[in-house]
């Protein structure tokens, strides 16, 4: 959550402005997604929120067990939370339209359509469910390969993407192009069935509403990863590196191999691997510093940020623009600019970040945490 609030820093424009500067570049690409294949530390947080959505779901279904609550009662609120969250995403895709904008690729769109399939799956046994993650990727990659794009759609005009565009795959590897690609001729099907300003064609990103089914085989790691926390055993850490390790090695093969290529925009199955491994080893890395070495003040900043997820997914969507108008109206225009242009965006980005984290820490030193 905080690196999608810092996105108000702008460091791909500060890096613009300093065109000779290898550490402002460096910045810049880790805030910024690839735009295809391969992997930035930007290009993390959607997996990352995404898979702690599975860590916490045996803890949250323990935790109404606890209180009272039936099978009835659970599938209520999962229903619930899924409409919400999907509602929620079509809400913040809609804040700069003049209509709404009936679009699934957010990232709580895309949650709350898998959940219920990720709840349905919570009690399953370890062998089963591992068979089950399996074949939901296996499924979605056959998918994919027995999907042939008809020649008269594959224009600039249907795809926005030239036939020459640098990241198009060719053999196996290109049934996963952009705009191309089984998920775009389904939501030019799905997507024109809602009311739109014009017919939808492409989404300029590649991004997709199938996603959320790989995406669903991000929670289910996350689910394995929130059962190994619940254990009463010495060797979590361990168990997070090696299955960890495992995924990322096979995702590189399929990439590497031209099998599936690890696309984070539309969630391929390699994809799902990849991030799922580079999830399990942050998790190991602070599961080891914070509980097993009990290293706890220096991060409490962002657990303030952390239990407020989705507060703080709202805010970094919603109020930045509000906060940045209203110093350049009480203090001036010029109010971030002292340290010249390139450092601009720096210095706006950082006193929005602090209003926000202000109000996060407000809400949480009065118990305030907005939950679905």
């Amino acid at each position: 959550m905080f690196l999608m609030m810092a996105e108000v820093w702008h460091l791909s424009q500060v890096a613009s402005l300093l065109p000779t500067s290898s550490f402002w570049s460096f910045l810049a690409f880790n805030q910024s997604h690839v735009a295809w294949a391969g992997c930035s530390l930007h290009d993390l947080i959607q997996p990352s929120f995404t898979f702690l959505v599975g860590v916490a779901l045996p803890f949250s279904v323990a935790a109404r067990i606890n209180k009272g609550a039936d099978s009835k009662n659970l599938w209520l609120h999962v229903f619930k939370r899924a409409a919400i969250l999907v509602l929620l995403g079509v809400f913040l895709r809609s804040m700069y339209s003049p209509i709404t904008n009936w679009t699934f690729e957010d990232t709580l769109s895309q949650i709350g359509l898998g959940y219920p399939i990720l709840f349905l799956l919570g009690s399953t046994k370890e062998r089963k469910l591992w068979i089950a993650l399996a074949s939901l990727l296996a499924a979605y990659w056959l998918a994919f390969v027995f999907y042939k794009i008809p020649p008269t759609l594959n224009t600039i005009a249907n795809t926005g993407v030239p036939a020459d565009w640098q990241n198009n795959y060719t053999g196996l590897a290109s049934h996963w192009n952009k705009n191309t690609n089984l998920a775009w001729a389904f939501d030019r099907w799905f997507l024109n069935l809602f009311p739109r300003e014009s017919a939808f064609n492409f989404n300029g990103g590649g991004y997709a509403t199938l996603s959320f089914i790989p995406t669903l085989g991000t929670m289910i790691l996350g689910l394995f990863a929130g059962r190994i926390l619940l254990e009463d055993s010495q060797v979590k850490v361990f168990k997070f590196l090696k299955i960890g390790g495992i995924l990322i090695a096979i995702s590189v093969f399929l990439h590497f191999a031209g099998i599936n290529p690890i696309v984070k925009r539309i969630w391929t199955p390699a994809w799902t691997l990849f991030s799922g491994g580079l999830c399990l080893f942050i998790l190991a890395f602070f599961h080891w510093l914070v509980d097993k070495k009990e290293v706890i003040k220096p991060f409490n900043w962002l657990k303030i940020i952390g239990m407020n997820s989705l507060a703080a997914y709202i805010f970094a969507h919603t109020i930045d623009s509000f906060i940045h108008k209203s110093f350049q109206i009480h203090i001036g225009e010029n109010y971030a600019s002292f340290l010249g242009a390139p450092y601009q965006t720096l210095i706006s980005g950082s006193v929005i970040l602090l209003v926000e984290w202000l109000i996060l820490r407000w809400m949480y030193k009065n118990k305030i945490f907005i939950k679905v």
